[in-house]
Order: structure tokens, then sequence, then C-alpha cells
């Protein structure tokens, strides 16, 4: 009997120490899964940090204070630095006759009893100028004449003003450009503007009055602004582009399209295919579009699209920075600042296409180097049933992106 209770109770402890070994493999592998998470996280989180405008596609404004070293991508091109043989520099240089001339004579001669004598005989020794900006604030008075008796006619006859003078005391049109151009076009607040003018000039400018003559600036180019609309509306070549700005403290999209005569700038609330829609140019678009690959602009299949290499770079940039492993992103980058260059040589010649031997070269190193991504970027495997489609990442969703879009990567 004694036997029977020491192999139950070995039984028994054998048991206990079975279910807690897989008690302990449990909370090991979940320990595992959760530190792998983390490690993501952090990776993640790191790579958020060092994105700024020069590898990834946030706008410089978001670099704040700490402004990104420029990394250049070109290679050495074996030339001195500096402006090359040829090059007209930039200079300041006196275009004009001096409206003053002051002369200085010598220091020790001051107090000496022939010093009106010896100024009389000075000579120019040297020149210097002085380039100064002078602020002076012009009145301009308007007088509506009259006369009690006319000679001819008869009767009391009196000047109108012109058109545009219309009150007792108003601002000139100098002084209301100036206004709407630093609000506009220096992106100065109403507020500041009012501050610099008043500071400025001198003159109690309010800063409801600043606004008005915005709002005047704006109904008076309305026609304009639809003008530049339907030009790159019909225009054959465009580059489209959104970022975002603040409208009463709300993130609102500003939506580009522009070409090198004309740009033309919508804003709406949404940044997608509505916000599309609203600026009102990709639906009558019909050329070639330039763009950054956002998944919105592929809802145009009438347009040909092109993506923008630039945006690739800076992209590719950021992988080589954050993840040095990946071989492939320095040689993508490579391979298209090569293909830049060949491009370039060929339109010197006026040549309309690239040689056969250029255009099989590049296209078989394109293909082996987003095959060398996929094999250095595989799908990780889960256990996780979870319906839809596996996560990717970022890098191999770029790798398929460069992959699906391959012609439109290549359309430059």
């Amino acid at each position: 009997m004694k036997n029977d209770e020491l192999i139950k109770q070995l039984l028994e402890q054998n048991e206990l120490l079975s279910s807690t070994v897989t008690s302990l493999n449990n909370t090991i592998n979940a320990q595992t899964q959760l530190i792998a998470q983390l490690n993501q996280t952090i990776q993640e989180l790191k790579e958020q940090l060092n994105k700024n405008s020069k590898n990834s596609s946030k706008p410089p404004s978001s670099d704040g204070l700490k402004k990104p070293a420029p990394k250049s991508l070109r290679k050495p091109s074996g030339k001195k630095a500096g402006g090359q043989d040829g090059h007209k520099g930039a200079y300041l240089s006196v275009t004009k006759t001096p409206d003053e001339t002051v002369k200085h004579m010598p220091s020790a001669c001051e107090g000496c009893l022939h010093y009106q004598m010896c100024k009389g005989t000075a000579c120019i020794a040297e020149k210097r100028h002085v380039v100064d900006a002078v602020v002076t604030v012009s009145v301009v008075e308007h007088q509506a004449l009259e006369i009690p008796i006319c000679m001819l006619h008869g009767g009391t006859r009196k000047g109108e003003f012109p058109s545009d003078v219309k009150a007792s005391v108003q601002y000139g049109e100098n002084l209301q450009a100036l206004s709407v151009a630093l609000n506009t076009a220096g992106a100065v607040s109403i507020k500041r503007t009012h501050e610099i003018l008043s500071g400025v000039f001198n003159i109690p400018i309010a800063t409801g009055t600043i606004s008005n003559m915005v709002k005047r600036c704006a109904d008076v180019l309305s026609n304009t602004v639809e003008t530049i609309k339907q030009k790159m509306q019909v225009s054959s070549l465009g580059h489209f582009d959104e970022t975002g700005t603040r409208v009463n403290k709300k993130l609102w999209w500003v939506h580009n399209a522009s070409n090198c005569e004309y740009t033309y700038l919508d804003i709406s609330p949404k940044r997608g295919f509505k916000g599309m829609e609203q600026c009102g140019v990709l639906t009558e678009f019909r050329g070639f579009a330039m763009h950054d690959c956002w998944a919105s602009y592929w809802n145009y299949p009438d347009i040909t699209h092109a993506v923008c290499c630039a945006h690739l770079l800076r992209e590719l940039t950021g992988i080589t920075e954050n993840h040095p492993e990946q071989k492939w992103a320095s040689a993508f980058i490579d391979l298209l600042l090569e293909m830049k260059k060949v491009k370039e040589k060929a339109v010197k010649k006026e040549k309309a296409s690239l040689s056969y031997y250029h255009c099989h070269k590049f296209d078989k190193k394109y293909d082996e180097l987003i095959e060398q991504a996929r094999s250095e970027n595989p799908v990780p495997e889960t256990t996780e049933k979870k319906r839809g489609r596996k996560k990717k990442g970022k890098i191999l969703a770029l790798v398929e992106r460069l992959a699906n879009y391959k012609a439109s990567v290549c359309l430059f």
C-alpha cells in the first residue's frame, strides 16, 4: 500500500510540474511576443523621431528649430568647389547717382588755422557707398475746385474727384498693396502686419482695415484666379500636391496644381478624393499628372500618371538612414540618379528617347533591385487568424509601390 501511495503522490507531483512548465512556457511565449511588439514600437518611434523634410514627405515647416543638415545626393564631379568658369556672380553695386555726398577731411586737420584753405584744395582719394532704404510717408491732397459762375454756360461748376478717391481720408494704393503682400505672399499674420506697418510708417492702420484690403484684393482677382484654374485644366503637364494648413484652429488642406507658368491653389477640409474634386482641376485634366503617388490620385484613370522621384528619393534616404542593413535602398537611389543623368544627356542631344542599351539596362536593374528588396523584407508570418490583408510595414509597402507603378516611376 505504501508503494501505491508513493506512486500516486509522484504522479500528482508530475502532473503539477507539467502544468507549471506549460504555464511558464505560455508566459514566456506571451512575453516574447510582447518584447517583439515593443521592439517594433521602439523602432517605429525612432524612425518617427528621425524623420524630417530631407528623408520623408514631411514639409520643411515641421522641422522646427532642429533643422536637418542638408545631405546632397550628387556624386563628386571632380570640379573645384565654388563658382565655375563663366559664371556671373551677384554682387552689390551702385546703379544710380548718389543722393547725398559726405566729405571726410583728415581728423588731424581739425583745429588747424589753414583748415578752410586746405579743404578747398582737397581731392578725392577714395570713394565708398552705403546703399540704404529710406521710408517716407506721402500725403496727397485732392481738391475739388468750384467755379461760382460759368462764363460760357452760366451756373456753378465743381470738379470731380478720381473714381478711386472716395473718402475724406483713405489709404493709398501702394500702402494697400504692401499690406496685402505681407499678409499673403509674405505669410505674415494680420496682427503682425498691423504692428509692422504701424511701427515703420507710424500710421494707425487697424487689423480690420488690413483684413478688408485683403478681401477687396481677392474680389478683384477672382476672374484672374478662375482663368488660372482653366489654364491648368487644359495644361498638357501638371504637378499636383496637397499640404496641411490651419483654418480657425482646424486642419484643412491646400490643394496645388501647377506648371512652369501657372500655380492654382484651392483649400478644402478634405485631403483626398473629395478635396481634389472640390479643387476642380483633376476633374477636367487630361494631360501628364506628376504627383507623390497618394492613393487618391489613382481615382482618375483618364490621365497619364507620373510619380515624383524627388519624393521617392527622400523616402529611400530615410530607409538608408534608419535601416542601414537595407542595401537595396541605396542602390535604388543610385539607379534613379543614373537614369536622370542619362536622360539629361539625351535631352541635350535633342534625342526623343533613350537607346535600347540604356532602356534594357535600366529595366533589368530595376527588376533586380525589386527582387532584392523583397528578399530583404519578407512578409512576416503570424499564427493569428485575422481577416483582411497582412500588414506589410512601410518598407515593404514602398517596395510594392515601386513594383506596381514602375511605368509611372520611370516616366520621367
